[in-house]
């Protein structure tokens, strides 16, 4: 098999070992490959073939359908639903996962803070604590499946891996703007006694949802804007990089143009989206930006960041140990405790 082809490679010329390469993945390329019921094919203009895998982020036979998927068709793209700052779980070990994903500490409140601002930098951490607490249920890290595509694609000859999330920090922002005081507050109290326990049999259930995502609303009720944000945004950009992997490749040895065959790993719960926005004009602009808070409503804000500070800080400390206290010496809380001063002077 590989290794073969491997000592092949050493007596051929560049170009024909590309070529004899690409034949081989193309006889391993399955025409009408039968694939699991969680994937969905959607087809380009050009021709391209995107195969969508729907997984439950905590399932072993998600994994499975993946490798299958993956094997099966011999992809050219495999685009995942990560983004750059959490691509580190495709490296990490599940006991580190394991234990990355227990272990909330100050400098990840400082390191989320930094990165999103203090009031979605403090709920980033609190969602944490959703997903620590499904990984402290199952005994399984978050994430398996993106593995599994990662290794997957690894072992296939021209195969290219995306990153096909929205960042992180956009989400965040968006989500926390998009919320009223009181519906954060609600939130961070709903993450904060998080408690009932899931079993693996709920996890499948969950194939036609995204656990995380159906936790979320089951426990804060109906949020429309948040949703929109967490869910039918995200719906938006990840069809929108799939698009754009699913462009045709150049084959080996005279760079002709044929068409591409990507398969994509989402959560169940995108995977309606993707299909229903795969054929529509998508502005991608418009769900990458925050407005900035107008200049009237300062010192309202101010005051309200104040009273999130100290709903969050308790929710912390009641999630995570010491954490509400950790939160009094960061700059950013004193900060703001120090602009509050003249306000209630």
């Amino acid at each position: 098999g590989w290794h073969y082809c491997v000592f092949l490679l050493l007596f051929v010329a560049d170009g024909e070992a590309m070529e004899l390469l690409w034949q081989l993945r193309a006889q391993r390329r399955q025409s009408s490959p039968e694939l699991p019921e969680t994937v969905t094919q959607l087809t380009a203009p050009d021709g391209s073939l995107l195969y969508l895998v729907g997984t439950a982020h905590f399932s072993d036979s998600s994994k499975k359908d993946v490798a299958m998927t993956i094997r099966a068709v011999q992809p050219d793209v495999v685009v995942v639903e990560l983004c750059q700052y959490r691509v580190s779980m495709l490296k990490m070990d599940e006991n580190t996962l394991l234990r990355e994903a227990k272990e909330i500490n100050l400098e990840k409140v400082q390191q989320a803070i930094k990165q999103n601002g203090l009031m979605s930098g403090l709920m980033q951490i609190l969602l944490l604590k959703v997903s620590a607490h499904i990984t402290e249920q199952l005994g399984m890290a978050p994430g398996g499946e993106f593995r599994e595509a990662f290794k997957e694609a690894g072992r296939i000859p021209f195969c290219k891996f995306h990153l096909g999330d929205r960042p992180i920090p956009v989400t965040f922002k968006r989500a926390i703007a998009a919320l009223s005081f009181w519906q954060k507050a609600r939130l961070a109290w709903g993450l904060c006694f998080l408690s009932d326990p899931i079993s693996k049999e709920d996890v499948e259930k969950c194939k036609q949802r995204d656990l995380l995502e159906q936790t979320m609303s089951e426990m804060i009720g109906e949020f429309p804007a948040l949703h929109q944000t967490i869910v039918a945004e995200r719906d938006i950009y990840l069809t929108h990089m799939l698009r754009q992997a699913a462009r045709c490749v150049e084959a080996p040895p005279n760079a002709q143009k044929v068409p591409a065959v990507v398969v994509g790993v989402v959560g169940m719960g995108h995977v309606p989206g993707i299909e229903s926005n795969w054929e529509k004009q998508l502005n991608i602009n418009e769900i990458m930006s925050v407005e900035p808070p107008s200049h009237l409503s300062w010192v309202v804000r101010t005051m309200v960041k104040g009273l999130m500070v100290g709903v969050l800080g308790y929710t912390c400390y009641r999630v995570g140990g010491s954490l509400g206290k950790a939160l009094l010496s960061l700059s950013t809380v004193q900060s703001l405790l120090e602009t509050l001063r003249p306000l209630t002077a």
